[in-house]
């Protein structure tokens, strides 16, 4: 599968999950949400994932992680917001 064909059926999920579940809670509980519904779908998919940093050819462990992995071509992360007016001004 391409890219943007796994890119669109990932959106679409995002998006039953977001509808079910409202706005308003932690992001821990969207991830897991997405983890299951993603994995459901069929999709190879990792959560927490460790991405290093690498700096004049030498491979750190920083603490990077990647919320969610989808067929290791594409990356995720929960985000949510306590009200839009919080991000704008």
């Amino acid at each position: 599968m391409i890219e943007n064909e796994l890119a669109k059926k990932i959106i679409g999920i995002s998006i039953e999950v977001h509808s079910a579940l409202g706005p308003g809670l932690l992001e821990s509980a969207y991830q897991q949400c997405l983890y299951y519904k993603i994995a459901k779908s069929g999709f190879n998919v990792e959560k927490e994932k460790s991405m290093p940093l690498i700096f004049e050819e030498v491979k750190l462990d920083c603490g990077y992680r990647i919320d969610l992995l989808v067929e290791n071509k594409l990356s995720l992360s929960a985000n949510s917001a306590r009200k839009l007016n919080d991000l704008c001004g």
